[in-house]
C-alpha cells in the first residue's frame, strides 16, 4: 500500500510540475516546434484534462485501497499517451524532444504493480 502511495503521489506532483508550464508555451512551442499550433482549444483542452489527471493521481495516493478501482483508468492514460507517442516517433512526426513523455510508460508500469500490490487481503475462515 506504501508502494502506490508513494508512485500516485511522485506521478500528480511530476504531472503538475510539468503541465502546469504548458498554459504559457503555446506561441513558444509552435516556434520551437514548427509548424505553429493552430487549434488553442486542443491544446488548453488537452492540458486542463491532462491536470484534472494529476488531481485523480494524488487522490488514489491519499488512499490507494480505497481508490483502486480507479487506478485502471490512471494506468490506461499512462499507456494510451505514452504508446500514442511511441508511434508516432516511429513514423518519423515527432522528434525526440518529444519523446520525454515516455516517462508515462515508466509510471504506467509503475501504476500496475501498484494495482496488483493493492489487492484486497482475503480474510480465511
Amino acid at each position: 500500500m506504501k508502494f502506490a502511495r508513494i508512485v500516485f503521489w511522485i506521478a500528480g506532483v511530476w504531472g503538475f510540475l510539468v503541465l502546469t508550464p504548458l498554459y504559457f508555451l503555446y506561441d513558444t512551442i509552435g516556434r520551437q516546434t514548427p509548424p505553429p499550433l493552430t487549434h488553442p482549444g486542443f491544446y488548453y483542452g488537452f492540458v486542463g484534462v491532462a491536470l484534472v489527471f494529476q488531481l485523480l493521481f494524488l487522490m488514489i495516493g491519499s488512499d490507494p485501497l480505497r481508490y483502486r478501482p480507479i487506478m485502471i483508468p490512471a494506468i490506461l492514460e499512462k499507456f494510451i499517451y505514452g504508446l500514442t507517442l511511441t508511434v508516432l516517433y516511429l513514423q518519423g512526426r515527432i522528434g525526440p524532444k518529444e519523446m520525454f513523455g515516455l516517462v508515462d510508460l515508466i509510471l504506467g508500469v509503475l501504476f500496475v504493480i501498484s494495482y496488483l500490490k493493492t489487492r484486497p487481503q482475503r480474510v480465511s475462515s
